[in-house]
């Protein structure tokens, strides 16, 4: 018996990834997906320090304090159709 895998397309995914330190020293991360391309570094910054100063989000372990980074994840994920 011959085995056969249908593939369908893949396709990519890409998330930014702003990660934060919060008051218990715990780090947060908020993921945003498809982001405008090429990324502004300086604006995920002045961002990072708006969303900081303006108390904007909050953790089970308290308030974000500190900025500790920001990355780009690629990821593609292909399909495998299961019969």
């Amino acid at each position: 018996m011959k085995e056969r895998l249908d593939r369908k397309e893949g396709s990519d995914l890409k998330k930014l990834e702003l990660k934060f330190e919060n008051y218990d020293g715990k780090t947060v991360t908020y993921s945003l997906d498809n982001p405008v391309e090429p990324v502004d570094a300086q604006l995920v910054n002045e961002v990072m320090d708006e969303i900081i100063a303006q108390d904007a989000f909050t953790s089970s372990g308290g308030d974000l304090v500190a900025k500790k980074s920001a990355r780009i994840v690629d990821r593609q994920v292909e399909d495998i159709e299961i019969y």
